[in-house]
């Protein structure tokens, strides 16, 4: 499993970054956590409010940072 955190490296993408590492090991899940900051590369993604996660290449949050538990749903619902 691939998540991605896209962001500028604001407090909020950083949030979402560490709850997202969190999530991943408490559903003790094989995944790569990649933290992208690269402008070009987030607006292809089509997201164009940050903080955005991405799981498998599907956008599942833009703009805003999910808590702990939607962050663990959304990463279940993908497996």
């Amino acid at each position: 499993m691939e998540i991605k955190i896209l962001g500028s490296g604001c407090a909020s993408c950083k949030k979402l970054l560490t709850t997202t590492e969190k999530a991943v090991k408490e559903l003790d899940i094989e995944a790569e956590v990649i933290y992208e900051t690269d402008m070009e590369r987030i607006i292809a993604t089509g997201i164009m409010s940050t903080p955005g996660l991405m799981i498998n290449g599907v956008v599942k949050s833009a703009g805003r940072v999910p808590n702990l538990k939607e962050v663990m749903q959304m990463i279940t619902d993908t497996l």
